[in-house]
Protein backbone atom coordinates (compact mmCIF):
# COMPACT_ATOMS: atom_id res chain seq x y z
CA UNK A 1 0.00 0.00 0.00
CA UNK A 2 2.86 2.15 0.54
CA UNK A 3 4.24 1.80 -2.91
CA UNK A 4 0.81 2.77 -4.08
CA UNK A 5 0.75 5.51 -1.98
CA UNK A 6 4.07 6.42 -3.22
CA UNK A 7 3.07 6.37 -7.10
CA UNK A 8 0.19 8.40 -6.64
CA UNK A 9 2.03 11.27 -4.62
CA UNK A 10 4.58 11.12 -7.12
CA UNK A 11 1.98 11.39 -10.22
CA UNK A 12 0.42 14.43 -8.54
CA UNK A 13 3.73 16.39 -8.40
CA UNK A 14 4.24 15.65 -12.31
CA UNK A 15 0.62 17.09 -12.43
CA UNK A 16 1.00 20.05 -10.69
CA UNK A 17 4.61 20.77 -12.41
CA UNK A 18 3.48 20.52 -15.75
CA UNK A 19 0.16 22.35 -14.85
CA UNK A 20 2.62 25.25 -13.69
CA UNK A 21 4.05 25.18 -16.83
CA UNK A 22 1.14 25.06 -18.74
CA UNK A 23 -0.10 28.29 -16.83
CA UNK A 24 3.61 29.87 -17.25
CA UNK A 25 3.08 29.45 -21.48
CA UNK A 26 -0.58 30.53 -21.30
CA UNK A 27 0.75 34.03 -19.40
CA UNK A 28 3.27 34.57 -22.04
CA UNK A 29 0.66 33.58 -24.59
CA UNK A 30 -1.76 36.34 -23.27
CA UNK A 31 1.08 38.93 -22.78
CA UNK A 32 1.95 38.19 -27.26
CA UNK A 33 -1.51 38.33 -27.65
CA UNK A 34 -2.22 41.72 -25.97
CA UNK A 35 1.57 43.47 -27.36
CA UNK A 36 -0.07 42.16 -31.24
CA UNK A 37 -3.42 43.86 -30.25
CA UNK A 38 -1.56 46.87 -29.78
CA UNK A 39 0.28 46.82 -32.62
CA UNK A 40 -2.58 46.68 -34.64
CA UNK A 41 -4.69 49.15 -32.85
CA UNK A 42 -1.40 50.84 -33.73
CA UNK A 43 -1.10 50.67 -37.40
CA UNK A 44 -5.01 51.23 -37.62
CA UNK A 45 -4.74 54.26 -36.24
CA UNK A 46 -1.51 55.20 -38.78
CA UNK A 47 -3.57 54.32 -41.85
CA UNK A 48 -6.66 56.69 -40.70
CA UNK A 49 -4.36 59.62 -39.96
CA UNK A 50 -2.61 58.74 -43.86
CA UNK A 51 -5.43 58.38 -44.98
CA UNK A 52 -7.42 61.71 -43.75
CA UNK A 53 -3.90 63.36 -44.75
CA UNK A 54 -4.19 62.00 -48.24
CA UNK A 55 -7.72 63.39 -48.08
CA UNK A 56 -6.35 66.57 -47.01
CA UNK A 57 -4.09 66.84 -50.44
CA UNK A 58 -6.32 66.00 -52.35
CA UNK A 59 -8.57 68.53 -51.57
CA UNK A 60 -6.23 70.92 -51.80
CA UNK A 61 -4.45 70.09 -54.94
CA UNK A 62 -8.33 70.36 -56.79
CA UNK A 63 -9.67 73.69 -58.14
CA UNK A 64 -12.65 74.64 -56.82
CA UNK A 65 -15.77 74.85 -59.40
CA UNK A 66 -16.29 78.58 -59.35
CA UNK A 67 -12.60 78.82 -60.28
CA UNK A 68 -12.64 76.55 -63.05
CA UNK A 69 -11.94 78.05 -66.55
CA UNK A 70 -11.89 81.48 -65.49
CA UNK A 71 -8.70 83.56 -65.89
CA UNK A 72 -8.20 86.15 -63.67
CA UNK A 73 -8.41 89.98 -65.68
CA UNK A 74 -5.12 91.71 -65.56
CA UNK A 75 -6.62 95.12 -64.99
CA UNK A 76 -8.73 93.47 -61.77
CA UNK A 77 -5.66 92.01 -60.22
CA UNK A 78 -3.91 95.27 -61.03
CA UNK A 79 -6.48 97.07 -59.26
CA UNK A 80 -6.58 94.87 -56.45
CA UNK A 81 -2.76 94.81 -55.58
CA UNK A 82 -2.63 98.88 -56.14
CA UNK A 83 -5.57 98.95 -53.24
CA UNK A 84 -3.70 96.33 -51.12
CA UNK A 85 -0.41 98.13 -51.28
CA UNK A 86 -2.14 101.43 -50.37
CA UNK A 87 -4.09 100.16 -47.21
CA UNK A 88 0.00 99.10 -46.25
CA UNK A 89 1.65 101.61 -43.36
CA UNK A 90 4.18 104.22 -45.25
CA UNK A 91 6.59 102.97 -44.13
CA UNK A 92 6.04 99.24 -45.34
CA UNK A 93 4.82 100.83 -49.00
CA UNK A 94 8.05 102.51 -49.72
CA UNK A 95 9.43 99.19 -49.38
CA UNK A 96 7.28 97.66 -52.49
CA UNK A 97 9.14 98.45 -56.01
CA UNK A 98 7.57 100.61 -58.42
CA UNK A 99 6.51 98.24 -61.33
CA UNK A 100 6.86 101.05 -63.91
CA UNK A 101 10.38 101.27 -62.75
CA UNK A 102 10.73 97.95 -62.84
CA UNK A 103 9.48 97.16 -65.92
CA UNK A 104 11.77 100.32 -67.66
CA UNK A 105 14.81 98.75 -66.35
CA UNK A 106 13.86 95.00 -67.72
CA UNK A 107 13.29 97.07 -71.36
CA UNK A 108 16.61 98.21 -71.14
CA UNK A 109 18.08 94.79 -70.16
CA UNK A 110 15.78 93.16 -73.22
CA UNK A 111 17.56 96.16 -75.48
CA UNK A 112 21.30 95.76 -74.14
CA UNK A 113 20.61 91.85 -75.23
CA UNK A 114 19.16 92.59 -78.19
CA UNK A 115 21.81 95.05 -79.36
CA UNK A 116 24.91 92.32 -77.64
CA UNK A 117 22.88 89.42 -79.91
CA UNK A 118 22.54 91.65 -83.27
CA UNK A 119 26.44 92.83 -82.74
CA UNK A 120 27.82 88.64 -82.05
CA UNK A 121 25.65 88.31 -85.77
CA UNK A 122 27.37 90.89 -87.67
CA UNK A 123 29.52 89.91 -90.73
CA UNK A 124 32.85 90.99 -90.89
CA UNK A 125 32.79 94.11 -93.19
CA UNK A 126 29.95 95.60 -90.04
CA UNK A 127 32.53 94.20 -87.30
CA UNK A 128 35.41 96.26 -89.94
CA UNK A 129 32.85 99.27 -89.67
CA UNK A 130 32.16 99.61 -86.41
CA UNK A 131 35.54 99.08 -85.20
CA UNK A 132 36.71 102.05 -87.82
CA UNK A 133 34.17 103.97 -86.36
CA UNK A 134 35.11 103.63 -82.59
CA UNK A 135 38.68 104.11 -84.08
CA UNK A 136 37.01 107.62 -85.60
CA UNK A 137 35.80 108.30 -81.85
CA UNK A 138 38.58 107.81 -79.83
CA UNK A 139 40.79 110.21 -82.17
CA UNK A 140 38.34 112.80 -82.21
CA UNK A 141 38.06 112.43 -78.20
CA UNK A 142 42.13 112.51 -78.55
CA UNK A 143 41.67 115.23 -80.76
CA UNK A 144 39.54 117.93 -78.20
CA UNK A 145 41.26 116.60 -75.33
CA UNK A 146 44.96 118.07 -77.10
CA UNK A 147 43.22 121.03 -78.26
CA UNK A 148 41.84 121.58 -74.68
CA UNK A 149 45.24 121.21 -73.30
CA UNK A 150 46.51 123.90 -75.43
CA UNK A 151 43.83 126.25 -74.81
CA UNK A 152 44.62 126.02 -70.92
CA UNK A 153 48.21 126.77 -72.13
CA UNK A 154 47.31 129.52 -73.96
CA UNK A 155 44.58 130.96 -72.17
CA UNK A 156 42.04 130.93 -75.63
CA UNK A 157 38.89 128.67 -75.78
CA UNK A 158 39.51 126.33 -78.89
CA UNK A 159 35.63 124.63 -79.78
CA UNK A 160 35.08 121.29 -79.25
CA UNK A 161 33.80 119.11 -81.66
CA UNK A 162 30.91 117.86 -82.14
CA UNK A 163 30.27 114.10 -81.83
CA UNK A 164 29.08 112.17 -85.19
CA UNK A 165 25.21 110.21 -84.54
CA UNK A 166 26.02 106.72 -85.57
Amino acid sequence: MLIGLAIICSCQKQDSAAEQQLAQRKVELDAREEALAERKSALDERERALAEREKAIANARTIPTSVQGQTPDPAQVKAETDTRIQQLPPEVRALVPDRSRIQAEQAKKNREKQERSAQSQLGPEDLQRQWQRQQDKAKMSAGAFGAKAESAQTGATAPSPSPTPE
